[in-house]
């Protein structure tokens, strides 16, 4: 497996991490996977911190065990420059579709990857 392959196969998994209930419904587990650095651009257009997605995401949808899932689709991923991976992939949450990107960086050994930024794009129903 190429260093290439091997960081884009980690961002996905961290990526797919994120959309599972059970860790985004832990503080702890999302803050393993966020950058302190972090920012996202949600699909409703609000910008978010670090701080503030810690403290809000176990209340968004999609972090309940028994409640609706992100179901993600056509994920691919590019090795920008080492430790810089750019994700873009597609969600389906109750019928409605985003597309998404997502910046992941590895700063050291330590800490492995993390998320460094996320924006949300609504996909009306009359797109494809």
């Amino acid at each position: 497996m190429t260093d290439e392959t091997a960081a884009v196969n980690a961002a996905i998994e961290g990526e797919l991490r994120l959309l599972d209930p059970a860790v985004r419904s832990s503080r702890a587990e999302v803050a393993r996977l966020l950058d302190p650095e972090f920012t996202e651009i949600g699909a409703s257009g609000r910008r978010y911190t670090y701080a503030e997605m810690l403290a809000e995401l176990p209340d968004h949808p999609g972090g309940e065990a028994d409640g609706p899932r992100y179901e993600p689709s056509e994920i691919t991923g590019v090795l920008l420059a080492p430790g810089l991976v750019h994700l873009t992939y597609k969600t389906r949450f109750c019928g409605h579709w985003a597309r998404r990107g997502s910046l992941w960086r590895k700063r050291d050994e330590g800490t492995g990857w993390r998320m460094y930024y996320h924006q949300g794009t609504p996909v009306p129903p009359d797109v494809g």
